[in-house]
């Protein structure tokens, strides 16, 4: 707890722009945390904006001497994740109607985005598009769970003790 009390102040320094966040940086850096403020913070899935609100991407032009980044398979892959076949998921979500009717308009599923393994997919077969979650490719992060704009996700713990066996830690 000491060690966060010290930073607290830091990156919500920078919601108030680029030079007050180095200021402040630079402030609580070298008063060690003991300024008497505290800067309020924002939960990270209400800072999630909506796509209404972006302005066109830029290109992004990859160079042939950078590596391309390696696909999100590959990276479950590396992480040795390990579920049971048979144990209940352990990724609820509430209500998977607003993933492809509300949140597809207003933020494009980030959710099929934002999972490092690449969990949650919209699917579409003969019925229409529907949430489909490969919760055997989880890594446990809890991202879904945090960054979730609806806050519909409800990641639990799995049962057995499976998941990610990150190795040289």
């Amino acid at each position: 707890m000491a060690e966060l009390k010290k930073v607290r102040n830091i990156k919500p320094g920078f919601h108030k722009g680029l030079w007050f966040g180095l200021i402040n940086a630079g402030l609580e850096t070298a008063t060690g945390g003991r300024t008497p403020w505290t800067l309020r913070n924002h939960a990270d899935y209400s800072q999630t904006r909506k796509i209404a609100e972006h302005e066109s991407p830029k290109r992004d032009f990859i160079t042939e001497k950078t590596l391309p980044p390696r696909d999100r398979l590959a990276s479950v892959f590396y992480a040795s994740t390990a579920h049971e076949e048979d144990q209940p998921v352990h990724l609820k979500v509430a209500d998977t109607n607003v993933c492809i009717t509300t949140c597809v308009t207003e933020y494009q599923n980030p959710c099929t985005r934002f999972c490092p393994a690449g969990v949650y997919e919209i699917a579409e077969d003969d019925t229409g598009k529907r949430l489909q979650i490969n919760a055997a490719n989880c890594v446990h992060c809890k991202t879904c769970d945090i960054k979730d704009p609806y806050q519909i996700i409800t990641w639990v713990t799995p049962e057995g003790g499976a998941g990610p066996n990150y190795q040289n830690l």
